[in-house]
């Protein structure tokens, strides 16, 4: 009897392993389950959104995996808007029998928003912008338009008591423990900002302490680092193309060998493309010269326990979000005026390139030229400051680098939403396309 049941279980588990399915069960057909003929096929190219949630809430669309099968490409793009919330922009691109039927909105959301609220204004304004192409299909008879509210409704003026000012604190502590290094350190802030059209304020204020010990052998090195910094940004509006500012930074680090730097920087940025376009495409010219006024904690290499000098900068940043990928670079040079030779030359980008359907490129690069490290304090670096990171070391160069390819194929839709066991590949990374 034993022998019967074990049986039929094998039986009942390679059923399912090889995917039969039992008579009297019903299975949707392939083009019910997957696609819908007389619906739109769809691209969504945005930031952590969550798919799942976004077909469940528009299943008169289909969702293809390439922009190439798309009759409708939507591009989100998003910037930290005044209140600490984000603002996302939405460009809708129409193709094949929509081309030409392009448009865009915007949505600002609160940083008071849950991730549920934040998810459904997105997932609206998304459905609000593929009504026009959903009316020109079949589809439209499956839509119906309803409003939340009154239609008229008496203008009220708002007013803002805290008069755009955004305040945000907070504190981590942190341990780490392994063989031969524990580490026990506290990072408090607090970030005050103003942004309106006509002007933008940041202030920062951030300390950091850290108490690290380290055992080689019989010897125990134990040593405490400290940093304390207050940043200081303003900028005006000029125009669609102009801003002038300054930035004022006072810091104070043991691990850079200074008892205080306080720079002041006026600068002024020009921007290539109207600001009005920054969620899209940025290329951004920003150039300052400004004092440095240093006290070191320990005497540097170049014997100064204190001095003030003069130091310019210029930078360079280009940002474009398209429909074939995007690209962050930036070039960013700076040098003391009493000596050229004290320089730094950064330059950092990424590009992601979709090359074909279903293939696309990442790559992250970084490079420092380093000239500049006055601070550095005279004298050999001792054993405890190398593995504890209690000091800056002396470097030419700083790089980094990294490349990734994806490949996807098979079939082009993905309309289906199957939660059971989460996304395996991504299980421990939250919500995945």
């Amino acid at each position: 009897m034993k022998k019967i049941k074990l049986k039929k279980a094998g039986l009942f588990l390679i059923v399912l392993l090889l995917g039969i399915t039992p008579k009297g069960y019903t299975q949707q057909s392939n083009s019910e389950e997957n696609s819908r003929e007389d619906a739109i096929n769809i691209f969504i190219d945005g930031e952590r959104l969550d798919m799942n949630y976004v077909r469940e809430q528009i299943p008169y669309a289909n969702f293809v995996r390439d922009t190439q099968d798309a009759d409708v490409y939507i591009l989100e793009t998003l910037q930290t808007n005044g209140s600490g919330g984000q603002t996302y922009t939405y460009i809708f691109e129409g193709q094949k029998d929509f081309i030409n039927m392009n448009d865009t909105l915007s949505l600002s959301t609160s940083p008071d928003d849950t991730f549920d609220q934040t998810r459904e204004k997105r997932t609206d304004r998304i459905k609000l912008g593929l009504v026009r192409y959903v009316a020109r299909t079949p589809m439209a008879d499956e839509l119906q338009i309803s409003s939340s509210g009154g239609t008229q409704r008496p203008e009220v003026e708002v007013v803002d008591k805290w008069n755009n000012w955004v305040f945000e604190v907070q504190t981590r502590p942190r341990y780490n423990a392994q063989d031969r290094v524990k580490s026990l350190s506290m990072t408090n802030s607090i970030e005050i900002s103003k942004v309106t059209p006509d002007i933008k304020i940041e202030i920062d204020a951030r300390h950091s302490t850290s108490k690290s010990k380290y055992s080689f052998g019989e010897e125990t090195f134990e040593a405490i680092r400290n940093s304390f910094s207050f940043d200081n940004l303003i900028v005006f509006s000029l125009n669609e193309h102009w801003s002038a500012g300054s930035k004022f930074d006072y810091t104070r680090s043991t691990f850079s060998n200074y008892d205080s730097q306080i720079e002041i920087t006026p600068s002024v940025e020009y921007n290539i493309f109207p600001y009005s376009e920054s969620t899209h495409r940025q290329l951004r010219i920003m150039y300052g010269m400004g004092v440095s006024l240093n006290n070191y904690t320990d005497t540097t290499i170049y014997f100064k326990d204190k001095e003030n000098l003069i130091k310019q900068q210029l930078q360079v940043a280009y940002r474009v979000q398209e429909k074939w990928g995007y690209v962050n670079m930036s070039l960013e040079g700076s040098n003391y005026m009493h000596d050229f030779e004290k320089n730094r030359i950064e330059v950092s980008g990424t590009l992601s390139l979709r090359i074909t359907r279903g293939l696309s490129v990442n790559i992250n690069s970084s490079y420092a030229r380093i000239r500049d490290q006055i601070s550095l304090p005279k004298g050999e670096a001792s054993e405890a400051d190398v593995y504890l990171e209690l000091r800056e070391l002396a470097t030419a160069y700083d790089f980094s680098s990294s490349i990734g390819l994806t490949y996807t194929f098979g079939s082009i839709y993905n309309n289906v939403v199957n939660p059971r066991f989460g996304n395996f590949s991504g299980m421990m990374g939250g919500f995945r396309r």
